[in-house]
């Protein structure tokens, strides 16, 4: 399959307007010229190829799901995963929060037409063109994926391009709510759950490894003019803003951080039953997520909290143990 061009970008994509579709050019051109919307479908074989390589692209964030769930689940994975990735950096990688919205706009106009076209195959008239909804619609079908599940991860990322501050940690929860928890959910899909037990295990699990994100990545986030951390929490701590933006990692600072990772700790060890609920395979696969982000925590506390000075990460050697403790546990 010829890769999608951006000079090929369908003018439906562009709301109708000449400039909009002028501004989404432009936007498609800060990101990989293979993310733009091609004019035409791709056939089925093509987009799953597609997947499978952007998937296999990001290998560091997408080990796991290669090496212990069951080969007929894989490319299922690959095509979830790239619609993910896909999102995310619409949200994150343009550099403008405008152009941004606009292209998650036309990333969910993809995702109407994959839906209400699931039944159609690919290149039938109105339906989806992007490799990505071309080889998702099996996988939607197999599986009976509610469309928000998909649709909740774009208000997230739409968020942030709104959002920089959260004044409490329910708030904080909320923005999880939509841009962590869903992912659980597809996992549990694929994997034949549907049920709300198991959905809610999960949600504290995934945003157990949001928190840890948050957490590990403060002054990432701050570059990026957002700040995760509550409000009420730099507030309660008298941590200034002015010493996250100055890399200072003051007494005060280290204790705020203290606390949140052990409220991390704690949404974790709630998410853990959720292991003994699910099958052998996808069971290794979230023992593996959760202790890696487990892992992230104790080594935000191994800098004695200052994430600020170095940004925590687990070692290579680390990292093989954990994959080893699992792989361990698959041939047991």
């Amino acid at each position: 399959m010829a890769p999608p061009t951006r000079e090929n970008i369908p003018e439906s994509s562009a709301i109708g307007s000449p400039s909009v579709a002028s501004e989404l050019k432009l936007a498609w051109s800060r990101l990989p010229s293979s993310y733009a919307i091609p004019a035409h479908a791709p056939s089925l074989a093509e987009s799953l190829s597609y997947c499978e390589r952007l998937a296999r692209g990001h290998y560091e964030n997408f080990s796991v799901a290669s090496w212990f769930l069951p080969k007929r689940l894989h490319q299922h994975f690959f095509s979830v995963y790239s619609y993910c990735r896909i999102s995310d950096d619409l949200g994150d990688e343009v550099g403008d929060k405008r152009l941004s919205l606009l292209l998650l706009d036309t990333w969910e106009e993809e995702l109407h037409r994959c839906y209400s076209h699931l039944e159609d195959g690919p290149g039938a008239s109105g339906g989806p063109t992007h490799p990505v909804f071309v080889a998702l619609q099996p996988t939607i079908r197999e599986f009976g994926i509610p469309q928000h599940e998909f649709a909740d991860l774009l208000v997230a990322f739409r968020q942030d391009q709104k959002v920089s501050r959260y004044d409490t940690f329910d708030d904080v929860l909320g923005y999880c709510r939509n841009s962590a928890d869903p992912v659980g959910h597809l996992v549990l899909y694929l994997g034949g759950y549907n049920d709300a037990e198991r959905q809610h295990l999960s949600n504290y699990t995934c945003t157990a490894l949001q928190l840890a994100n948050f957490w590990q990545d403060v002054a990432v986030d701050y570059e990026k003019g957002r700040v995760y951390l509550p409000l009420e929490d730099l507030r309660r701590f008298r941590v200034e803003e002015t010493d996250i933006a100055q890399r200072n990692p003051t007494s005060a600072f280290r204790e705020m951080m203290r606390f949140e990772v052990e409220r991390a700790r704690e949404w974790f060890e709630r998410g853990l039953p959720l292991v003994g609920m699910v099958d052998r395979e996808l069971a290794l696969d979230l023992e593996l997520f959760t202790r890696g982000g487990q892992e992230i925590l104790n080594a935000i506390e191994k800098q004695e909290f200052d994430v600020l000075s170095k940004r925590p990460a687990i070692s290579k050697p680390r990292k093989l143990w954990l994959v080893l403790r699992a792989l361990a546990g698959k041939v047991r």
